[in-house]
C-alpha cells in the first residue's frame, strides 16, 4: 500500500470500523424491502422474511444455537440484560465499558482486576457466594484489548446459580464466542452499520419479557435492512487475526523503541487493539498532535474519550499516573496496512522526540 500525501490514516476501529462493501450492498437491498416486519400484509411478510433470514445467518456465523434478539446496539443489549435478568444480584468487572455500571445500578458489586487487567477470581468467588447474580464480564476489554478467560469463569458462575453476561462488542466476528448465558454484540465494530446489535440469550426464561416485538423481549419496529447488513458483515469474515497480530507486534516494538510503554503487555490480548503510552505526555495533547498529522486514534472508549476523562480501566489496573496520562488506544480493522502502521510510528517518533526535548 502506498500512502498519498495528505491522506488520513484511521486507527480507531475499536470505536467504529468502516462499513464493509458486502454490508453496504445488503443494506441497500434491504431498503427496497421497506415495510414493517410486524405487519400482516405481503409487504410486511417480505420484511419479516428478511429479518428472520438475517437472524438465522447471524446465529450461524457466530456459532450460536439459541435465541437472537435484535437491539439498537451492544449498550441496549446490556441494558436489557441488566434490567431484566431473573436473578436478584448484580455484579460486574472493574474494567467494563461505562454502560455496564450504569445499567447494573448502584447496588451492584464491582469485581476488581489485577494489574494485568484480568478478573480477580477470589473476589469473583466471594461475590458468587452471596447468592445468584447477573455477572457482567467483557470477553475483550475495549481499551486495553485484554481477553478474559470466560470459558473457565463461566463454569464457576453457572455452578453458583448465577448468569454470565459477556460484552462481546470487540470480539464478535473475531474470536469464538464464550460459553455465556447472555452475550451483547453490535455491527459497527465489525464492518456493519451503526445502530444495530444483538442480545444472544441461552434461555429466554432467564429474562423478564416486556411485550411487543422480538418475541416480547424488545419493543419497537425492527430494522430489517440493518439486520441484513449485520449478517452480511459477519458472513464476509474479513479479519485475518494472524496478520493483525503481526501488525500489533510491529506497532508495539516501534512504540517501545521510541520510549513508549505497552499497557498489559504480558496479558492475553486481542490482535486488533494496542494500548500504548508516552509516559509524561498528555493524552489530550497527543490526540491533537496526531489528528493534525492526519491520524485518527483515541484515548480509550469512544463514550468517554471525547470528554477526555481519565480512564477508569487504567485506574482499576493501578497503572501509574504518568503512564495513564499519556495513554492512547490504537486499533486495527480488516484493511489496516503495514504502511499505515509504519506511518504512525514515524509520527510517534517525532512526537516522542518533541516531548523528550521539552522535558530536558
Amino acid at each position: 500500500m502506498v500512502l498519498n500525501k495528505g491522506e488520513r490514516i484511521y486507527l480507531d476501529h475499536a470505536a467504529t470500523t468502516p462499513v464493509l462493501p458486502e454490508a453496504r450492498s445488503a443494506l441497500q437491498r434491504g431498503l427496497e424491502i421497506w415495510a414493517n416486519p410486524s405487519s400482516p400484509h405481503a409487504e410486511g411478510r417480505a420484511a419479516r422474511a428478511l429479518l428472520e433470514e438475517a437472524r438465522s445467518a447471524i446465529a450461524h456465523s457466530l456459532g450460536w444455537r439459541h435465541d437472537v434478539i435484535f437491539t439498537g446496539g451492544a449498550s441496549e443489549s446490556i441494558e436489557i440484560a441488566a434490567g431484566r435478568a431473573k436473578v436478584r444480584g448484580r455484579a460486574f468487572g472493574a474494567t467494563e465499558h461505562p454502560i455496564v455500571p450504569h445499567a447494573m445500578g448502584l447496588n451492584a458489586r464491582k469485581i476488581p482486576v489485577g494489574s494485568n487487567g484480568l478478573i480477580d477470581e477470589q473476589a469473583l468467588d466471594a461475590v458468587l457466594s452471596e447468592g445468584p447474580s447477573l455477572v457482567a464480564i467483557q470477553q475483550v476489554n475495549n481499551e486495553t484489548g485484554v481477553i478474559q478467560p470466560l470459558d473457565r469463569l463461566a463454569a464457576r458462575i453457572r455452578d453458583a446459580g448465577s448468569l454470565l453476561l459477556a460484552d462481546c462488542a470487540q470480539s464478535a466476528g473475531k474470536l469464538p464466542l464464550p460459553d455465556a448465558d447472555l452475550i451483547a454484540a453490535c455491527a459497527h465494530k465489525l464492518g456493519g452499520p451503526p445502530g444495530i446489535g444483538v442480545l444472544l440469550v441461552r434461555d429466554l426464561a432467564t429474562l423478564e419479557p416486556v411485550g411487543g416485538q422480538e418475541k416480547g423481549y424488545r419493543r419497537g419496529t425492527q430494522d430489517a435492512p440493518a439486520a441484513a447488513a449485520f449478517a452480511a458483515a459477519l458472513a464476509a469474515q474479513p479479519y485475518d487475526m494472524e496478520r493483525l497480530a503481526q501488525l500489533r507486534r510491529q506497532l508495539e516494538a516501534g512504540v517501545k523503541d521510541a520510549g513508549g510503554v505497552i499497557i498489559a503487555e504480558d496479558s492475553p490480548r486481542i490482535a486488533t487493539i494496542g494500548a500504548i503510552s508516552l509516559p509524561g505526555a498528555s493524552s489530550a495533547s497527543l490526540l491533537v498532535q496526531f489528528d493534525l498529522a492526519g491520524f485518527a486514534v483515541s484515548a480509550g472508549s469512544a463514550c468517554s474519550s471525547g470528554k477526555m476523562k481519565k480512564s477508569d480501566v487504567l485506574e482499576a489496573m493501578a497503572v501509574p499516573a504518568a503512564v495513564a496520562d499519556g495513554f492512547l488506544r490504537i486499533s486495527f480493522g480488516p484493511a489496516t496496512a503495514e504502511a499505515e502502521v509504519d506511518a504512525f510510528l514515524a509520527e510517534w517518533r517525532r512526537v516522542a522526540a518533541r516531548a523528550q526535548a521539552r522535558a530536558a
